[in-house]
């Protein structure tokens, strides 16, 4: 089962750009910076993005959940107009206060705060940050989320939720349910107004939205999107520009060996730390790379002290 979200990569033109305007109207904190190595490019299944400049941004919060931004020339596909992750949700202490906040800076907000319509404690706004990718920021109450999600502990937090666009919303759900062991909700629809805005239709317009529930803490929701939706761009030997991969933690790697694009090895750095991780695709291409919960050295210490 997945048990965490750890990352989330995005590819984008500029990484400093990225690195200064999450710092510095998010106060995210840089924790590594460097050059993608070949080993890790290989086991991405995306062997041209060795060498490149690549940030890892943590939280104010220090939670152990981080945004990676790897560097591309590629355009990258508009959000919501692509299969595969499209959103990436940030729990805050209030969208309200954080709007006016973002004036004058490079996140630009595309929905103003609201609250949720099947959940009206919940408030959230959304954004497209310094390369076109969209964000939710969402103000989450304590006791306010059946899933047990939590809420911010710094003004703006951790990643809690990572949205997929999808065209068989079933199908999806069913893989991550008989892949992975989530418990996944029947689709449902729901008004997405930024989604119907992307797509030029009425805000009444109705969506299938679901859910992939991890253990605790984090959910992946799924949206249906419109036929129209196409595969996102990519560039040869790269994962798709904009938001390109998900990295979630599991007890073991060794059920999914024979999915993976690439044998998995022990890799060091964030948000690895001596673990070993692999790549494998969902349904619609999206990008999941499993890091096993325990490195295999504090398992074989674990072992010698039984």
């Amino acid at each position: 089962m997945l048990s965490a979200i750890v990352a989330v990569t995005l590819l984008v033109p500029d990484v400093d750009a990225a690195e200064q305007a999450y710092q510095r109207t998010l106060s995210y904190q840089t924790v590594e910076r460097g050059h993608v190595a070949p080993e890790l490019a290989e086991r991405w299944g995306a062997g041209a993005l060795a060498g490149r400049e690549f940030v890892v941004l943590q939280p104010q919060s220090r939670e152990p959940v981080y945004l990676r931004f790897v560097e591309t020339d590629a355009a990258a596909t508009p959000p919501m107009k692509g299969l595969g992750w499209n959103a990436t949700e940030i729990l805050v202490e209030d969208p309200v206060l954080l709007e006016p906040k973002l004036a004058g800076t490079p996140f630009r907000v595309i929905g103003t705060p609201a609250p949720l319509e099947f959940n009206p404690k919940v408030v959230a706004m959304q954004a497209l940050g310094p390369a076109g990718e969209l964000l939710y920021f969402t103000r989450m109450p304590a006791g306010a989320s059946k899933f047990g999600l939590g809420s911010a502990t710094t003004f703006v937090d951790r990643v809690f939720i990572v949205v997929l666009g999808v065209h068989d919303i079933r199908r999806t759900l069913s893989f991550y349910n008989t892949t992975f062991g989530l418990p996944v909700t029947e689709p449902a629809p729901s008004r997405v107004d930024v989604l119907a805005d992307a797509w030029g239709l009425p805000r009444e317009q109705p969506f299938l939205l679901g859910i992939a529930r991890l253990p605790e803490r984090f959910l992946i929701e799924v949206d249906e999107y419109p036929q129209d939706a196409g595969t996102k761009a990519a560039a040869a030997g790269e994962l798709p520009a904009g938001m390109a991969m998900v990295s979630f933690t599991v007890p073991s790697l060794d059920p999914f060996l024979a999915q993976f694009v690439a044998p998995p090895v022990t890799l060091d750095g964030v948000p690895y730390d001596g673990r070993r991780a692999g790549v494998l695709r969902g349904p619609s291409g999206e990008h999941i790379e499993l890091i096993e919960a325990t490195s295999a050295a504090a398992a074989s210490a674990s072992d010698d002290t039984r």
